[in-house]
Parts: structure tokens; sequence; C-alpha cells
């Protein structure tokens, strides 16, 4: 009997850390990742590298923010990219024009709302698949804002306007970047409708079983509204942030950043189909696709390499995800 309980606790044991293993697959993967490239490159953990990566990762983590709550009710919105760039270009079109930053910037957000409403409503109203809805907004907006433009940068000069705007992407605040700050205040408070409100639990729920979700009395037209507007917004405040970072929109800004953020998504742990996942794995997803990127620089890869680096950890991302399932 001695014998047999010993064996049983052993394999409770193992058991154990190996539901450790996979409950924490992705932040030991960011570990090792960091060892690894540490080791390869001594520079990498310089505190100057350190704020880069954070400064680099945030932009792609505030999209894949909203993006978390697009995959958790089973969804997926491909119109970030382009919301990132039509939302710039109206930032910059109107800090061109004289406007102050706050109506720039607030017009800018009012902008992100708006597709991420319209691509809600349509999906939920018009029971089109997620992926068919977004993709026609994509190419929609990614030619309004070649229009917009006339496919020429829209920069914002040299003046004190233009300056002060440029802190929003290339400020410090006590040493730490502004886009940093924004990204960690972005994710504070996904974190909190996800874990706190009903909209959260809602959210959740929707991507576990739509049908019953709606038969206990939840809007999920609703439900799916509220999340693409989340992603909506979020995409526009990275927009702001790549504006100011270069003084200027560019109209092919955010071209490829949706496969950034579905990768960071699904890498942090989030579920393809839906109705699982925190968003704090999609930060360190976030993390790993950037220091990644970073390791790649510093070791001189060549970007065509990169892509193809970029690439085949968004198919790895995808194969586990397929996995777990």
């Amino acid at each position: 009997m001695n014998k047999s309980s010993t064996i049983e606790n052993n394999n409770s044991k193992n058991i154990d850390f190996k539901e450790i293993i996979v409950k924490y697959k992705s932040l030991i993967g960011l570990i090792m990742l960091i060892v690894i490239v540490s080791i390869l490159s001594p520079s990498f953990l310089s505190s100057k590298n350190i704020l880069n990566i954070l400064r680099q990762t945030s932009v792609n983590a505030i999209i894949a923010a909203g993006m978390t709550f697009v995959i958790l009710t089973g969804g997926i919105d491909l119109s970030v990219g382009s919301t990132l760039a039509i939302s710039g270009a109206i930032a910059a079109s109107l800090l061109a024009s004289g406007q102050n930053i706050i109506i720039s910037t607030i017009a800018a957000i009012v902008v992100g709302a708006v597709v991420g409403f319209l691509n809600g409503f349509v999906i939920a109203k018009g029971k089109l698949q997620p992926f068919i809805a977004t993709l026609a907004t994509m190419t929609i907006l990614r030619g309004l804002t070649l229009v917009f433009t006339d496919g020429k940068p829209i920069t914002l000069g040299s003046n004190e306007l233009a300056m002060s705007f440029g802190k929003i992407g290339g400020g410090t605040l006590l040493g730490i970047p502004n886009p940093a700050i924004t990204m960690i205040v972005v994710f504070a408070i996904c974190f909190y409708i996800l874990k706190s409100t009903k909209m959260g639990r809602y959210t959740y729920a929707l991507g576990s079983n739509e049908d019953a979700t709606k038969l206990s009395g939840i809007n999920t037209d609703k439900v799916k509204i509220w999340v693409y507007t989340i992603s909506g917004i979020l995409a526009s405040i990275a927009g702001i942030i790549i504006t100011s970072r270069l003084y200027s929109a560019q109209p092919t800004a955010g071209s490829g950043y949706e496969l950034d953020a579905i990768a960071a998504v699904v890498l942090g742990g989030t579920k393809l189909a839906g109705g699982k996942g925190k968003i704090t794995g999609t930060i360190i997803g976030a993390l790993i696709i950037g220091v990644l990127s970073n390791a790649l620089n510093i070791l001189d890869v060549s970007s065509y390499y990169q892509m193809m680096v970029k690439g085949a950890v968004i198919l790895i991302a995808v194969l586990l995800d397929r996995k777990n399932n």
C-alpha cells in the first residue's frame, strides 16, 4: 500500500508539474527567449535596449489588447491596421491645419470607435462572418486612407504644436517611454473590464457558447458591437502613437499589424475559438514578438529573414492553439 501511495504521489507531482508548464508556457517561453538572446548578445539586457523594446512593443500590445476582446468572443478583426492608418491620418490632418492636440486625438479615437462599431454592427445584425466583414473594412479603409492623404505622408512640421504632440510617442516620464506607460494603462483597464465587470463575463460567455449565452437572456449582439468598438478604439490609440513618433501620418501605416496582434493574442494563450484566455497572456505574447524582433535586429538578421521568422512564429502559435483545443 505504501509503495502504491508513493507511486500515486509521484504521478500527481508529475501531473502538477505538467499543468504548471502548460499554464505558464507563454511566460516560460519569454524567459527562455530572453536568456538565449542575452547569451548571444550581452548588450541585449542594457537598460537602453529594454526601454527600446518596451517602446517598440507598445503599439502591437495596445492593438492586441483590443484583439483579445474580439478573439475571446470567437471573432477576428483584420481591420485594425487600416483603422490605425486612417486614425493617424485624421489626427495629423487636424494638427497640420492648426487644431489643438486634444481635439485632434479625440477625433482620431472617435474615428476608431465608429469603425469598430460598424464592424460589430455588420457582424451582429448582418450575420456576416467576422473574417469577411473585417477583411472588407480593412480594404475599404486602406483605400480611404490613400484617397484622404492622396497617397502621400501628412507631415506635422517642426512647430511647437508638433513638438508637443511628438511627446505622446517619443517622450518619457520618469525615464519610461510614454507609449509604454500608455500600454500599461490600457492593459490595466482591459484587465479590470474582463475580470470585474458584467461585460467582461459576457465576453467570455459569448465565446464559450453563443446559443447558451443568448438563451440566458444576454444581448449577444450588444456584446459583439462592444468588443469590436473596443478594438477600433485601441487601434486608433496605436495610430496616434505611431503618428506622434514619426511626426507624420503614413498612408501605408499599420500594414500587417493585424497579424502581429493576432500572433500576440494566440501566443499569450487565448483560444482562437473563443471563450478562454487572459489579457495578461496577451502582453506576454506581445513581449515575445517584441523581444524576437529586437533580437533579430541586434544580431543583424536581414529584414527578409525576419519576415520568415515572424511568419513561422505565427504558424507555430496557431498550431499550438489547435493542439490545446
